[in-house]
């Protein structure tokens, strides 16, 4: 009995991670497998001292490779089944990451202010708020940052990180080294199941007043 018991959890599990990935692909959201916790170690990565654990794609080629087609997701999560999911960000989506403190601040101005909010997802101290990209002639104008950005070392912006072209965020319900999940704060879907992606000028203001509340003084 135990052993169905452990079965079925697994292939709840595995389901979930595909039908995720599968959903993300219907939204027209490219998704690319990646990496997980490790027993062991944080990441499962080759890298000693990984910088991102588990929250990165698994290949290099990870811009090339993300896809929308169902077959293909279906293939990488069937070969690994446990795999992260990798949302690219700067073709459909850019992504404002900030701090979880700044981020529950930023969503109450929002509501009071009447701003959409769009979707919003969490990971352990991390809020992550989904908006329109930008257009290519916006390039010059802002900055887009992964791992070659210390948040709290861009002085205009203290604690905030622009994920647009070139770089990516992990999609819920990817696990983290931590413990916990990647998580939906408000989802992809409105109530009428449209994808609302609001303008990411007018939530940068916010974002970034809340983030300059929480910001550590000298970093």
């Amino acid at each position: 009995m135990a052993d169905v018991l452990y079965r079925r959890k697994r292939r709840h599990a595995t389901d979930s991670m595909l039908e995720s990935a599968l959903r993300y692909a219907e939204l027209g959201w490219p998704v690319v497998r990646g990496a997980t916790p490790g027993e062991d170690r944080a990441c499962t990565c080759d890298r000693m001292g990984c910088p991102d654990p588990a929250a990165h794609p698994v290949t290099a080629a990870w811009g090339v490779e993300a896809s929308t087609d169902t077959d293909t997701i279906r293939r990488w999560w069937t070969a690994s089944p446990q795999a992260n999911i990798v949302l690219p960000t700067g073709r459909v989506f850019d992504v404002l990451d900030v701090p979880r403190e700044a981020g529950v601040m930023a969503l109450a101005r929002m509501g009071r202010a009447g701003v959409p909010a769009g979707p919003v997802a969490a990971l352990d101290a991390r809020y992550l708020f989904f908006v329109a990209t930008r257009s290519p002639m916006d390039e010059d104008e802002w900055w887009s940052c992964h791992l070659d950005c210390v948040p709290e070392a861009v002085e205009a912006m203290p604690g905030l990180r622009w994920h647009c072209r070139d770089s990516f965020v992990l999609g819920a319900p990817s696990n983290l080294p931590s413990g916990g999940r990647v998580t939906w704060i408000r989802t992809p879907r409105d109530v009428e199941g449209s994808v609302v992606l609001p303008d990411p000028i007018a939530v940068l203001d916010i974002l970034n007043d809340a983030s300059e509340e929480f910001a550590v003084p000298g970093a």
